[in-house]
């Protein structure tokens, strides 16, 4: 129970906290990384933590279903699946986006697990709006069948979202004193700011000694900026929390989103290579590669000094890899390393 809310306990948790040897070396600074990638459930990832406490309230609520929106490729969208087949619900998944040209990566694992998707081709207006009507429409159906639908918002960002990382921010901390770097800061990728909204008021509000840092993987504008303060004020105002904090508090790095969401990018790529060929971990292109090629960058830069103490949250999205846009761009660049025999 956290901040007196319950969820469902079907994680294996904790997940590893892992020094990285070889990169630590070439880069010179110490850098772990938190294995969040290793759940156990619909290929791993972050999303899981907030879906133990949002599978708790649809129970609580009874639905028999879980309808939750993202992007064709949604990661949240795959483990919303995942736990909708675990616990015996119906699941869809709407997404605001083109179809790929072929069932792919995680849409390919959403249709596995019998999650419904419903793809709807961007037409130009605000996307919240889209994906209210399509959603509307989509529940509407469902329930006309006799379903009790439990809506879940975008990556799971919502103010009971947060109790996931905000446990894990306790369980980092506990990590750290343990292995002896107390004084390490803590790196995520930052999308719908969920995860990184839940570590902030979880080493906050229990005055972890860890420091934090978010890397944004599209650009942040105005209403991320006015998103972040007011989720902060939210979820302060909901479960009670005693810290204080204004836009300044939130360290968000914007520099190195390479222009947009889920793009195809060289120094992403590389910074992928570079993890899998050094520590034998395969970061995926959206999230974890974009993040971990921004710390790259902030060595080279300085801002992450010299023999500085770095814990990189791994969020997993390991499917990724495997979307047709990223996987041309990977074999352009690898096939020359495959010996084809006669």
């Amino acid at each position: 129970m956290l901040l007196g809310h319950e969820k469902v306990s079907f994680l294996h948790l904790p997940t590893p906290l892992e020094y990285l040897p070889t990169v630590s070396r070439e880069l010179g600074i110490e850098l772990y990384i938190k294995r969040d990638d290793l759940t156990n459930l619909g290929v791993g990832g972050n999303k899981l933590r907030k879906l133990e406490y949002l599978l708790k309230d649809a129970q609580d609520q009874g639905a028999t279903m879980l309808l939750t929106l993202g992007g064709a490729q949604t990661n949240h969208g795959r483990l919303t699946a995942a736990v909708a087949a675990k616990f015996g619900m119906k699941c869809a998944i709407v997404c605001v986006d083109d179809y790929p040209g072929e069932l792919s990566a995680n849409l390919l694992l959403d249709r596995l697990m019998g999650a419904e998707v419903i793809l709807k081709k961007d037409d130009g207006r605000p996307e919240s709006v889209q994906f209210d009507e399509v959603a509307a429409s989509v529940k509407a159906r469902y329930e006309a069948q006799g379903e009790k639908v439990y809506s879940i918002p975008v990556g799971g960002s919502n103010d009971l979202g947060i109790l996931g990382y905000y446990e894990c921010a306790q369980e980092i901390t506990a990590q750290a004193k343990e292995m002896g770097i107390t004084d390490a800061t803590l790196y995520a990728a930052v999308g719908s700011i969920g995860t990184y909204m839940g570590l902030f008021c979880g080493l906050r509000e229990e005055k972890s000694p860890l420091g934090l840092v978010g890397v944004a993987i599209s650009p942040f504008l105005d209403a991320k900026e006015k998103r972040i303060v007011d989720y902060f004020g939210s979820v302060k105002k909901k479960y009670g929390l005693t810290c204080n904090a204004v836009r300044a508090d939130f360290h968000i790095e914007k520099d190195y989103t390479r222009g947009a969401y889920n793009n195809p990018c060289k120094e992403v790529r590389d910074a992928v290579c570079y993890m899998a060929r050094k520590e034998g971990i395969i970061l995926d292109p959206c999230y974890t590669g974009k993040a971990f090629a921004g710390i790259l960058d902030m060595v080279r830069e300085g801002k992450i000094q010299k023999g500085a103490k770095v814990i990189f949250l791994h969020t997993g999205g390991l499917p990724g890899i495997y979307t047709k846009h990223h996987r041309v761009e990977f074999e352009k660049e690898l096939i020359d390393g495959v010996t084809i025999l006669d």
